[in-house]
């Protein structure tokens, strides 16, 4: 048990309190056994009083006389522990048995006939008896009966129960600590359980706290969860955004690099494509920002960028002399940022350049659905994608084909996108072409 945890501050709390509470208890018991025992003792001594009152006999000179030899065998052995005398009103001793030879015994002044008076010395218990003898001619005499008994027997019996008293309260605080560390160990188990299943989560075997947990950390571990989705969500936003951005740049890329083998490298071409690429990291790092927070700010030209986007590409697959056919109107404004139509139609573009034997057809029409304001149509006459690989390859990271390069990231940001846009992506078979159609649906 570590000594900065929680369960060793439990159990030290609890420690201390348990011991607190045995200490008072003790001491109650202690008092109250004490008291019992005076109690008890008090009665002893009223019944030897009793006793001694039942054998005195008043003689012809009226004084009291008392046996040699009384029926309690303490009275009649010195230092007994147990010793009696009768003093007279004034308070002069007339008798005391023989355990009380050297032994004196002063009784109380004032002391009402009839009645008991208790007192406790640091050497005895003493009970006084006051008492009006009467003889046969009815002439009456005052006296006072005393008994004592040492104080070391009950101080004997109250050590002895105090012994056996600690004794047997320590079991009892041992006890109960180690039923208490138990209890504190099962009641602290869910807290550790969660220790442990954040370390799975850290260690990656565990998605998140998806464990049984008592009602009072539903809270904390709805609370954790959240925040474990938000990191992840940050950090796959944070990594779909830099493989976004590569994906983004490998077009610029390839026209300046193509630009660089020719003998005469055209001023505007690198300037255009530089700040094509100042564009693009603006752009992602804006979307990496506030991503899932889309707003239209104004109206983009789709055919500008249409136009700009193909003749880039025809430089970088400028070997592979595709036709690119567009039947594009002069203008078609649609309400979308234009690094978000840079990449869509880019990526779109860029697969059918790649996949295409020599012919690229890109063209726009009106939708039947009211839901969207125009449709792009992307389609080439390359071998095309077989149904069942669709949804694959809108996944990032899937490719329809592992055998070709890339980074498997194109399809599965225009379908990103268009989500955030409320637009559509629909997949279908070109009939002029027999290879891919992509059809882009607007809002």
């Amino acid at each position: 048990m570590k000594f900065n945890s929680l369960r060793f501050r439990l159990v030290i709390t609890a420690g201390l309190v348990l011991v607190i509470f045995f200490v008072i208890v003790g001491f109650v018991l202690e008092q109250a056994f004490e008291r019992s025992v005076e109690q008890a003792l008090k009665e002893k001594l009223r019944i030897q009083i009793y006793a001694l009152l039942s054998v005195a006999e008043m003689d012809k000179a009226l004084r009291l006389k008392m046996p040699k030899a009384l029926r309690e065998p303490r009275f009649n052995h010195p230092a007994s522990g147990l010793y009696a005398m009768i003093h007279l009103s004034d308070g002069s001793r007339m008798w005391r048995s023989p355990s009380a030879v050297g032994i004196d015994l002063a009784s109380p002044e004032n002391l009402p006939q009839g009645k008991f008076v208790f007192q406790k010395t640091p050497e005895f218990y003493v009970l006084h008896y006051a008492v009006l003898w009467e003889s046969q001619d009815k002439f009456q005499r005052a006296y006072i009966f005393t008994v004592a008994e040492d104080a070391t027997i009950v101080d004997q019996q109250v050590v002895r129960f105090r012994m056996i008293l600690m004794r047997w309260l320590s079991a009892a605080v041992f006890l109960l600590l180690l039923i208490q560390i138990g209890l504190l160990r099962w009641g602290l188990k869910p807290l550790n359980r969660i220790g442990h299943d954040l370390k799975s989560i850290e260690n990656g075997v565990k998605p998140s706290l998806d464990g049984r947990y008592p009602s009072e950390l539903e809270g904390l571990v709805n609370s954790l969860n959240g925040l474990i989705r938000s990191e992840r969500a940050h950090m796959e936003r944070y990594r779909n955004t830099l493989a976004d951005l590569a994906h983004s740049l490998k077009t610029p890329l390839a026209i300046l690099q193509g630009s660089v083998h020719k003998d005469a490298m055209a001023p505007e071409i690198i300037q255009m494509q530089i700040s094509r690429m100042n564009d693009i990291v603006e752009y992602q790092l804006q979307k990496a920002v506030a991503k899932g927070q889309k707003k239209i700010t104004g109206r983009t030209d789709l055919v500008s960028v249409t136009q700009k986007i193909i003749s880039s590409l025809e430089k970088v697959y400028h070997d592979k002399a595709i036709d690119f056919s567009s039947r594009l109107p002069e203008t078609c404004p649609v309400y979308c940022e234009e690094g978000d139509l840079y990449e869509i139609i880019g990526n779109l573009l860029d697969n059918a350049a790649k996949w295409c034997r020599h012919h690229v057809n890109v063209s726009l029409k009106t939708p039947d659905d009211n839901d969207y304001s125009i449709v792009l149509i992307i389609e080439d006459d390359g071998p095309g994608i077989a149904a069942n690989k669709i949804q694959h390859i809108l996944q990032r990271g899937m490719r329809a084909d592992e055998n070709t390069a890339g980074h498997g990231i194109g399809m599965a940001v225009v379908n990103e996108l268009l989500g955030l846009l409320n637009g559509k992506l629909v997949a279908a078979k070109s009939e002029d072409l027999g290879g891919m159609q992509w059809q882009v649906f607007l809002p």
